[in-house]
């Protein structure tokens, strides 16, 4: 689960199933009690109907959380403390960053920076759409260094720079779970 509605969906299979949890966040459910494999079976058949899966390995947990935190902060927290990134996924998730870089790597077909990067530009997409920020404010929203760093990015990523993009805001942003 990777956005709000994946959480409200989630909670709507649970209800549906009379499963009662805890806890449900992005990419995590907690259970009240231990759920049977006939009932995890059943969740599991609901959610992939949905279009979602249940992630039960450890490797598969470990990305998930790596996304999960990458999309908390880039579309849920302004103007952070510029902390590295490699700093803050080793102490959230502890472990190494090179573990996590090399396991994300393999597994995912990309690098952690280059998912990190995927989220900033849709997360500049999406307020440029907005228009209720200048690029400046945008820029140190995101903590680029500066409006020509991020314009660089962006039209690297997109083929298009920002102001271009703002013009045709035909564009449509991608699900956070499909960058």
């Amino acid at each position: 689960m990777v956005c709000n509605r994946c959480i409200i969906v989630m909670k709507n299979e649970l209800e549906k199933l009379g499963l009662s949890a805890i806890s449900i966040k992005l990419g995590e459910v907690i259970f009240e009690k231990n759920i049977t494999v006939e009932e995890k079976e059943k969740l599991d058949e609901a959610l992939l109907e949905l279009g979602f899966q249940i992630i039960d390995d450890k490797k598969s947990r470990i990305i998930e959380k790596i996304k999960n935190t990458i999309i908390e902060l880039v579309h849920h927290q302004e103007n952070e403390a510029k902390t590295n990134l490699s700093d803050i996924l080793s102490t959230k998730l502890h472990h190494d960053y090179n573990y996590l870089s090399n396991l994300f790597s393999e597994v995912e077909g990309t690098t952690i920076e280059k998912y990190f990067i995927a989220q900033k530009i849709e997360r500049v997409k999406e307020l440029l759409v907005y228009d209720e920020l200048s690029l400046s404010e945008i820029a140190f929203q995101l903590n680029y260094s500066s409006v020509a760093y991020l314009s660089n990015q962006f039209k690297k990523i997109t083929g298009l720079t920002p102001s271009y993009f703002k013009q045709i805001k035909e564009e449509k942003r991608k699900p956070l779970d499909e960058v």
